[in-house]
C-alpha cells in the first residue's frame, strides 16, 4: 500500500499525518455507537433508509450471491440484503471498527439473521478476502472514511468475481446550489447540536459533517472508480445530489 511517514491527510477539514486518521476515525465512530442509529435518523429526517434501501435495489442481488458489506456499521444494509441472498447466499459484515461491529452483530442477532451471516474486522484498504471471491461488494456512507480511497477502490476491484458489481452510498454535491447555504447552515450549526443533545458529542458530528464536504464529488469518485479497474461505472443521485449511489462492475 502507499504511503510514508511525512504523507498527510484530511480528517474533516484539519491536515493530519495519514498514519493518524485510522485512530482518530475510530475514535469518532467509537463514540457515536450506541447512538448511531438514533442519530442516522434525527439526521436525516428518516431520509437513510431509503437512501439504503434504493442502493439495495440497484445491487441486483440474487440468490446464491455472496456479498461483502464494507463499513457495515449497525447493519442496516446487510438485514436488507440477506432476504434476498437466501439460504445458498451469505452475507458478510465487516467494519473496521469493533464497537460499530459489534453493534452490528447485536442487531443481527436480534432479527435472528446472525447465522446467515459473517463477521469481519477489518480495513477497507487491505482486505482479508480471497481474489474473485465475492459477487457484490456495498459500501453505505463508509467511503469518505477511508484514508487511501483509491486503495479501498483497488482492493474491491481485487476481491469481486467477474460479473460483480461495486455499490457506494455516499454522501456527494448538492446538484441544487440554491440550497447550499442552508445545506451548510444544517450541516455546520444543526448537525453538532443535535450531536451533543442526543449523542452528547458535538465535535464526532462536526467531523461527520466537515467529512462530506471534503470527499469527492460525483463525477471525480466516478473517475477514481475507473481508475481502480471497475467498469461500467456510474452513479445515481438522490435527494437533489445530498447523496448519491455509485456502481461499477468487473467482466
Amino acid at each position: 500500500m502507499s504511503g510514508n511517514d511525512t504523507e498527510q491527510t484530511d480528517f474533516g477539514f484539519q491536515k493530519v499525518p495519514a498514519g493518524d486518521k485510522a485512530r482518530r476515525v475510530g475514535e469518532v465512530f467509537s463514540s457515536v455507537a450506541d447512538r448511531y442509529d438514533v442519530m442516522n435518523d434525527f439526521m436525516s429526517a428518516g431520509l437513510h433508509r431509503l437512501w439504503k434501501r434504493q442502493a439495495v435495489a440497484l445491487a441486483g442481488l440474487r440468490p446464491g450471491h455472496q456479498v461483502l458489506d464494507l463499513a457495515s456499521g449497525t447493519g442496516d444494509l446487510a438485514r436488507l440484503m440477506s432476504p434476498r441472498v437466501g439460504p445458498r447466499g451469505r452475507v458478510t459484515l465487516s467494519d473496521i471498527n469493533e464497537a460499530m461491529l459489534g453493534r452490528g452483530r447485536d442487531r443481527m442477532i436480534d432479527a435472528g439473521l446472525a447465522l446467515s451471516m459473517d463477521f469481519v474486522l477489518a480495513d477497507a484498504e487491505q482486505l482479508p478476502f480471497a481474489n474473485r471471491s465475492m459477487d457484490r461488494i456495498t459500501m453505505a456512507f463508509g467511503l469518505r472514511n477511508v484514508t487511501r480511497k483509491e486503495d479501498a477502490l483497488a482492493e474491491m476491484r481485487r476481491v469481486l468475481k467477474p460479473g460483480g458489481m461495486a455499490v457506494i452510498l455516499e454522501f456527494s454535491r448538492l446538484s441544487l446550489n440554491a440550497l447550499q447555504p442552508l445545506y451548510d447552515a444544517y450541516s455546520f450549526q444543526v448537525l453538532p447540536r443535535l450531536g451533543k443533545l442526543i449523542a452528547d458529542d458535538a465535535d464526532s458530528y462536526r467531523y461527520l459533517a466537515e467529512s462530506i464536504r471534503m470527499h469527492p464529488d460525483q463525477q471525480t469518485l466516478r473517475q477514481m472508480m475507473e481508475q481502480a479497474g471497475l467498469e461500467d461505472c456510474d452513479y445515481t443521485n438522490m435527494s437533489g445530489g445530498i447523496v448519491a449511489i455509485h456502481r461499477g462492475r468487473v467482466y
